[in-house]
């Protein structure tokens, strides 16, 4: 007898729920799994099943009390059933029934530990491929599929999934320890970990108006991720400074373009489309991070944007403590990046005389963008409208984003004038 149709409510209903327990407990439920079974790709195989079932079955019987427990009992179902249906080591086998073991307890009482500390600092393990590390994290814990990581990173997902693999097979393979590392190689992994986020939190970033499938969403989860480090490791004062940094990034998101998409620079951005609660905010977590009197790249950015968003306050940006944030940050991290925007603050500061100063003590950026951009601007402020357009011609033929390349082409039209 053919069974009458379920309610698509129910349907949205479920489908809703195991949304929010991927969302809130996929990366917990990961962790735990792996983090006794040793093997990484093993545990996603039996949560992803445990969440196709949750879809199969929850609309049937109802949402349970407790969804987390319910995909807890049902991934390990699936690793037992795995074990009994494959050949597996003896080893490999008693370290199964203990997780069988150990999860039936869990689930009966809805509570577990929080292994996604483990799972960060896994994925920034030394024997991992460089390449491999933020786009492991961004699977492990936020549970992204190779196509979408693959698309934001530019790579094929075919390449991405294999590179993926790799990662996994060289963590089982080698039995890298699914443990924190011991303190003197804490610092070394955690700056792996942060560096990790905050390249998925750029390529988010650079899809300014979110209109581009492929990193849509990306700098939320990098964001998301900086905000797990720290509820997991409260006494980091790196991990608080690339919150504060993202956070002003974010809180201008909206004054970055207009209505119909035109670039606006920072010096020309409405304050008033700023978030305040969220610069409020990272001003608050810079405080925090400042207070432990460990200061690192990701503080100093931070307060670089602290400073600029000082505007809101003040109507003004405080140039000349930009300038003197960029000298510590130099010293810190001597990046291209620093010195062409230092070379951008000392301009603002001191005149654009003494910003080409600094440019031409450098070595030409040949490729980099953001170099052609401000020496163009420089340029054209001190009337060399030649040299200006040549470097205008550089920087357009360098911008990647095309509403910075319309801003560019507009500026070097204006030379004429």
């Amino acid at each position: 007898m053919r069974q009458p149709p379920r309610p698509a409510d129910e349907d949205r209903e479920a489908s809703r729920a195991a949304d929010l327990a991927a969302r809130a407990s996929y990366s917990r439920l990961l962790a735990f799994l792996a983090a006794r079974t040793r093997d990484v790709a093993a545990a996603e195989d039996a949560l992803g099943d445990a969440f196709r079932a949750a879809l199969e079955r929850w609309p049937q019987t109802g949402v349970p009390v407790h969804p987390e427990a319910w995909l807890l009992a049902a991934a390990r179902n699936r690793l037992t059933d795995g074990a009994r249906h494959a050949r597996v080591r003896s080893d490999t086998a008693a370290d199964l029934r203990l997780v069988a073991e150990e999860a039936s307890d869990r689930a009966a009482s809805d509570t577990f530990p929080d292994e996604r500390l483990k799972l960060l600092f896994l994925c920034a393990h030394p024997a991992i491929d460089v390449a491999a590390r933020t786009p492991l994290m961004l699977q492990t814990v936020l549970g992204l599929d190779a196509a979408r990581i693959g698309s934001a990173f530019l790579v094929a997902p075919a390449t991405m999934g294999q590179r993926l693999v790799r990662a996994k097979t060289k963590i089982r393979a080698a039995g890298i320890p699914f443990a924190l590392p011991a303190q003197t190689d804490l610092a070394p992994r955690l700056t792996a970990v942060l560096d990790a986020i905050y390249v998925a939190y750029g390529t988010g970033w650079e899809d300014a108006a979110g209109a581009d499938p492929r990193r849509r969403g990306l700098a939320d989860e990098a964001i998301w991720l900086a905000r797990l480090v720290i509820g997991l490791l409260p006494d980091a004062p790196e991990a608080m400074g690339l919150l504060s940094l993202m956070l002003f990034g974010e809180a201008r998101r909206r004054a970055r373009r207009t209505a119909d998409g035109t670039y606006v620079p920072l010096s020309d951005q409405n304050i008033g489309n700023w978030s305040r609660d969220m610069a409020d905010e990272a001003d608050r977590i810079l405080a925090q991070a400042a207070a432990h009197r460990r200061f690192g790249r990701y503080q100093l950015e931070a307060a670089i944007q602290s400073a600029h968003t000082a505007r809101r306050i003040t109507g003004r940006a405080n140039w000349d403590a930009v300038v003197q944030l960029y000298d510590r940050l130099l010293a810190v991290a001597p990046t291209l990046g620093a010195a062409v925007g230092r070379a951008a603050a000392l301009a603002e500061d001191r005149g654009p005389a003494a910003g080409l100063a600094m440019l031409e003590t450098m070595e030409p950026a040949r490729d980099y963008q953001p170099y052609w951009a401000v020496r163009a601007d420089l340029l054209a402020r001190l009337g060399r409208a030649k040299d200006a357009e040549a470097a205008y011609e550089k920087a357009i033929g360098l911008a990647e984003d095309p509403a910075v390349r319309a801003f560019l082409q507009g500026r070097r039209a204006r030379l004429d004038q």
